[in-house]
């Protein structure tokens, strides 16, 4: 494990009865290796901000004794992991990659559904949702007809996140009517409903989709295989050897011809790259054979 080389000088205003660069760097570690997430030094200030009314919460007074907590109670470790992931995220983000779907996805799996094949796709790292309900309006296209259809076939998304007030979030599909502005009109006007200021996910969009908690870096529990994978701007809170390990465990978990949908900085490499090739921007298409 490589930790970031961290100096053990006081926390500018900070005492360090309470909050000290020995914390950080235990902190660090911790959140490290349970999920991948690499806190570099000048990271030390959001996680003060982000820890403390946890520590306050469980009467911790110092970050050494919620540090102490943390180590021995599995909650309260994923309570603060929770608290430390980023969930910044809107809808139609890298609109290129939602083309690429109702250009050259969306017929493929059209006519396997057409066949009576299960079609499956993953949206993980979901966050609150918005990267998950646009690519599944745009799975369901803009002819309503046509959508309720394929809702009906064997039709399931994933998402999956490691943060359960994102998931909630998710969950509740509703949404500032200005943030779904971004997704085109024709399906924006099908799929989705406005009430005063507030934006509300059709019942047909949120059926196909199952939102599950999940660490990326422990167990799957998923048996089966997928059409397409989105994991964009998750990886850049990785380091290289856990985005290696990551993309080729996505590049395995990919039906032959499936896609990989990644963030706009970040690139496949490792083992995966003999099993995935460049298809378009930051898109990775799995080698049929």
């Amino acid at each position: 494990m490589t930790v970031p080389a961290l100096t053990m000088d006081p926390i500018p205003g900070i005492s360090p009865d309470i909050y000290s660069a020995r914390d950080f760097a235990a902190v660090s570690k911790i959140v490290y290796d349970e999920v991948g997430i690499v806190l570099p030094q000048g990271k030390a200030m959001l996680v003060y901000s982000r820890l403390a009314p946890l520590v306050r919460s469980t009467g911790s007074v110092s970050f050494g004794r919620y540090i102490e907590l943390m180590r021995i109670d599995g909650a309260e470790l994923a309570r603060a992991v929770a608290a430390l992931t980023t969930n910044h995220t809107f809808f139609y983000r890298e609109a290129h990659h939602f083309e690429h779907v109702a250009s050259e996805l969306r017929p493929q799996l059209i006519r396997k559904l057409h066949a009576g094949q299960p079609v499956r796709l993953w949206s993980a790292g979901c966050s609150s949702g918005e990267e998950t309900w646009s690519m599944v309006m745009t799975l369901l296209g803009p002819d309503r007809r046509q959508g309720l259809d394929l809702a009906r076939r064997d039709l399931a998304v994933l998402a999956s996140d490691i943060a359960p007030h994102a998931l909630a979030k998710a969950r509740a599909a509703t949404y500032a009517a200005k943030d779904v502005e971004p997704v085109p009109a024709d399906l924006r006007t099908v799929w989705s409903s406005t009430r005063g200021d507030e934006t509300i996910m059709a019942d047909p969009v949120r059926s196909i989709v199952r939102f599950r908690q999940l660490n990326l870096l422990g167990d799957w529990p998923m048996r089966g295989r997928f059409d397409a994978i989105f994991c964009r701007n998750v990886m850049i809170y990785f380091d290289g050897p856990t985005n290696e390990r990551l993309v080729a465990r996505y590049a395995q978990a990919l039906n032959p011809g499936g896609f990989l949908y990644i963030g706009h900085s970040e690139r496949v490499t490792g083992p995966a790259a003999a099993m995935l090739r460049l298809v378009g921007p930051t898109i990775y298409k799995r080698n049929e054979a």
